[in-house]
């Protein structure tokens, strides 16, 4: 964002001009409104035809108390106001949903309605939501569009990965209001001080994995994710662009960061892989070492005899490939060593193993209560170096690795 106004301070409300594209998703763009106004920030809407055929005008007018915009050669809109003064009024352009026509659209120049055309007039930072059909989302023209918005300087949020309107599953649902709203926020922040990973990429793994013996039992571990999600915040609050890859856990995804949902430890290297390239790699899930070799299509009853002996295949180690990956290894790789016994000696074992950069090693002996629990005592193990942290709550631990990640990279 430029420096010509002071506005765009999210504490002293921001004004948004807010495109609603046509999808589904709409309806998420009402919620969306009324979350920036509860904020303090000021809306102005611009609804495109396809959008009107799942939200109307008079409900987005009613949430932002404004006229919504709809017709590019409107004589009394153009006299009142004109699509360029309306596209360079706001702090920031929001598209919400973006769908791959207008991401095509701005992406090539096109300016065939008031949407495109404002897109093409504005000055100001662009954040996009992109919503659409999983197809579509991967497919080669949109990802194009993708990689040129991005080179533009455009940000985005989103889509995360779920069961589509359509009954697909995959990549292309709209973010959730409040993650849009925090993108939002993080975008208008003024100062890089307080944004030290701006520009930067991270992906963080979170939580356990679930290995199924059967449809209703499986191997895992006591993992709460707590300890991942918060350091997905910090990164995220710290500027950096996340995709959290979560096991399956009880807790919300924290917001302005990308959640992709996973429940196995092949699922979760999958995830990974796909976030690539990645300037921060941080695998703090607590990856199952092993699944069942083959998993029962029932579930697996008892006889009275001794039951048959439960065959073990070893799962992938994700921070070693992502180490080790021969074309996008992250810049800086960060794992996690959650030991019982011998706490910096077994750190330095894994540090030298995996071939990652730093390993952040946590005690978790039952005593200690770091597993499912709120606080978290770490030692910091580098290659030339060990750090000792004091026991602290996780979020503050995820702070304070947010804040190491930031002076390596401003070092280097």
């Amino acid at each position: 964002m430029t420096g010509e106004t002071k506005t765009g301070d999210a504490r002293m409300g921001a004004r948004i001009l807010l495109i609603v594209g046509g999808g589904i998703a709409a309806y998420k763009s009402l919620e969306l409104v009324r979350l920036l106004k509860k904020r303090g920030h000021r809306v102005r809407a611009v609804l495109t035809a396809a959008g009107a055929a799942f939200v109307t005008p008079l409900s987005l007018g009613s949430l932002t108390g404004d006229k919504v915009y709809q017709d590019l050669f409107s004589l009394t809109d153009e006299a009142e106001m004109g699509h360029i003064e309306l596209s360079r009024a706001a702090d920031l352009v929001v598209v919400a949903p973006a769908t791959a026509d207008l991401m095509a659209k701005a992406a090539n120049g096109l300016a065939n309605d008031l949407a495109s055309t404002l897109l093409l007039a504005t000055d100001k930072r662009v954040l996009m939501a992109p919503a659409m059909n999983v197809r579509m989302w991967r497919h080669a023209a949109t990802e194009r569009n993708l990689a040129t918005l991005k080179a533009d300087g455009v940000a985005f949020v989103g889509p995360g990965e779920g069961e589509m309107a359509c009954g697909e599953y995959g990549p292309g649902r709209m973010a959730e209001p409040a993650e849009i709203l925090a993108a939002i926020e993080a975008l208008l922040e003024v100062g890089a001080a307080a944004r030290p990973l701006a520009g930067l990429s991270a992906l963080v793994t979170s939580g356990p994995t679930h290995e199924p013996i059967d449809p209703v039992r499986y191997i895992a571990n006591r993992s709460s994710g707590k300890q991942g999600h918060a350091i997905a915040a910090a990164l995220a609050r710290a500027g950096a662009r996340v995709t959290l890859i979560s096991g399956p856990v009880a807790i919300e995804a924290p917001p302005g960061v990308t959640l992709v949902k996973v429940e196995t430890a092949r699922e979760m290297l999958a995830a990974a892989e796909r976030a690539l390239p990645a300037d921060i790699a941080v695998c703090a899930a607590a990856v199952a070492d092993w699944r069942a070799e083959r998993d029962a299509a029932q579930k697996i009853k008892k006889t009275g005899d001794a039951p048959a002996p439960l065959a073990l295949a070893e799962n992938p180690d994700i921070l070693a490939a992502l180490s080790h990956h021969p074309f996008r290894r992250p810049k800086l790789v960060v794992g996690f060593a959650a030991e019982t016994e011998q706490l910096v000696p077994h750190a330095r074992l894994k540090l030298a193993k995996k071939g990652c950069d730093w390993i952040v090693a946590n005690d978790v002996s039952p005593a200690g209560g770091v597993m499912g629990g709120d606080d978290n005592t770490v030692v910091l193990v580098t290659a030339t170096a060990e750090e000792a942290w004091p026991t602290l709550p996780k979020d503050q631990v995820a702070e304070r690795l947010a804040g190491r990640i930031a002076a390596e990279f401003a070092r280097t």
